[in-house]
């Protein structure tokens, strides 16, 4: 079995961690589904570890922006630098998509079209379309989406994946085994239902409709199963 690293960038709202678990909880349910298992470091309060005992990484959403340099966020940033240069298996999601990207030399800052939640359609460019991990969803798919950054510039080396009329950078690929997705493949329905009840007030705000949303919440299994497929290319 792969040694598998969950890297905790912070923490989702106190009812959806009492309802349904916190981010690495979620991550690690998607996993046990398929008979894998991992460990968790919480990148704000604990030590980095040695990448020798690591065989493939996973970065966590956060409610933490990328552009505020957080001191802890900084500090990953050159052991994700070092991760890349070992060939290390990485899968970014959300907040670690928009570290990833800044990490390697990318922009990560506020969307000028504001936020994006709710379940959404994502759609492979061609290199998505032919890539290890996710040519082997549908060309267009629906995705769990809640982010006010995005990755504004990717990396000059990077390879666009996926994009939507919001997000020009939805999936990149930065070497044969390090990806980062803007969406997030742990997120079931339920999870999604109670981000945009918390986001009423700022979707009304940026002139979207939340029932319409809340309504418009489906399932999304193809996303979802790119947790467990990094696993097993690994």
């Amino acid at each position: 079995m792969p040694r598998l690293l969950i890297v905790k960038t912070g923490e989702a709202f106190p009812e959806v961690v009492e309802a349904h678990g916190d981010f690495e909880a979620l991550f690690r349910q998607a996993l046990a589904r398929e008979g894998f298992s991992a460990e968790v470091f919480d990148a704000r309060h604990e030590s980095l570890p040695d990448l020798d005992e690591v065989d493939g990484l996973y970065l966590t959403g956060s409610h933490a922006m990328v552009s505020d340099a957080e001191p802890w966020s900084e500090a990953l940033k050159p052991w994700l630098r070092e991760a890349r240069a070992r060939d290390l298996a990485m899968l970014g999601v959300c907040y670690g998509h928009q570290l990833m990207a800044a990490a390697f030399g990318g922009v990560s800052d506020y969307h000028p079209a504001g936020r994006e939640s709710g379940t959404r359609a994502v759609t492979l460019t061609r290199a998505g379309r032919e890539d290890a991990l996710l040519g082997a969803l549908p060309e267009r798919f629906p995705a769990q989406l809640t982010h006010a950054q995005s990755v504004l510039e990717a990396p000059r080396d990077a390879m666009v994946l996926a994009r939507n009329a919001h997000d020009a950078h939805q999936a990149l690929r930065y070497g044969p085994r390090q990806w980062s997705l803007q969406f997030h493949p742990e997120f079931t329905p339920a999870v999604m239902r109670a981000y945009l009840v918390r986001q009423v007030a700022a979707l009304r705000d940026q002139g979207q409709d939340p029932q319409a949303l809340l309504e418009a919440v489906t399932a999304t299994p193809e996303a979802g199963s790119l947790l467990t497929r990094f696993a097993r290319l690994l």
